[in-house]
């Protein structure tokens, strides 16, 4: 299915991010210069990658969906599973771009780079288990149970949101912030 495809797609750059955090976390931790330019560009990526345009596609299509067509299980599936995991990665990104912000007006602050490496790792740690869950479980779950003509109604307009996305260069723009980061915390 066109749509699931392109959400497991969306997760392995998520995935290749969420390596990158940690790896810069622990740059940090052994000494490292904290560069926070380049924990403002992961914050970007979350937020309008992985949250703008991938939880989008998830949220308002597929889950959309199963909430309505898969009944107690569906709803209970995505609105106190996946939905909430979602809440709290918005969450650890608030706090880590507050940390950011202390850091700025004080590099010596070393509770701001504590909370900069724990809400990075924490949203690391969290997004791993999140991505797998909804690979393996969720969208097998949703791709089997949902009725037909919702799964290519999903599709058709996975595919328009994918050609916005596109036009507008989000996924370009991302995806170079990602391998530029990728390349400087291998």
């Amino acid at each position: 299915m066109y749509g699931i495809d392109i959400l497991v797609k969306e997760h392995d750059a998520i995935l290749r991010m969420a390596k990158v955090m940690r790896n810069a976390s622990l740059h940090v931790m052994n000494g490292g210069e904290l560069v926070v330019a380049d924990f403002d560009a992961m914050v970007d990526f979350v937020r309008n990658y992985a949250d703008k345009h991938h939880h989008k596609k998830e949220e308002n299509l597929l889950f959309d969906f199963m909430v309505k067509e898969l009944g107690s299980v569906g709803k209970n599936l995505v609105t106190h599973g996946m939905l909430v995991e979602h809440d709290l990665g918005r969450l650890h990104m608030t706090d880590l771009e507050q940390a950011l912000r202390a850091y700025e007006e004080d590099n010596t602050n070393t509770g701001a780079k504590l909370d900069i490496i724990v809400n990075t790792t924490a949203y690391t740690y969290l997004i791993t288990r999140h991505a797998t869950k909804e690979n393996e479980v969720v969208f097998t779950f949703g791709e089997k149970n949902l009725k037909k003509e919702s799964l290519v109604f999903i599709d058709e307009q996975t595919k328009i949101l994918e050609e916005d996305g596109e036009k507008e260069g989000v996924q370009s723009k991302y995806l170079g912030i990602l391998q530029r980061l990728e390349d400087k915390y291998r």
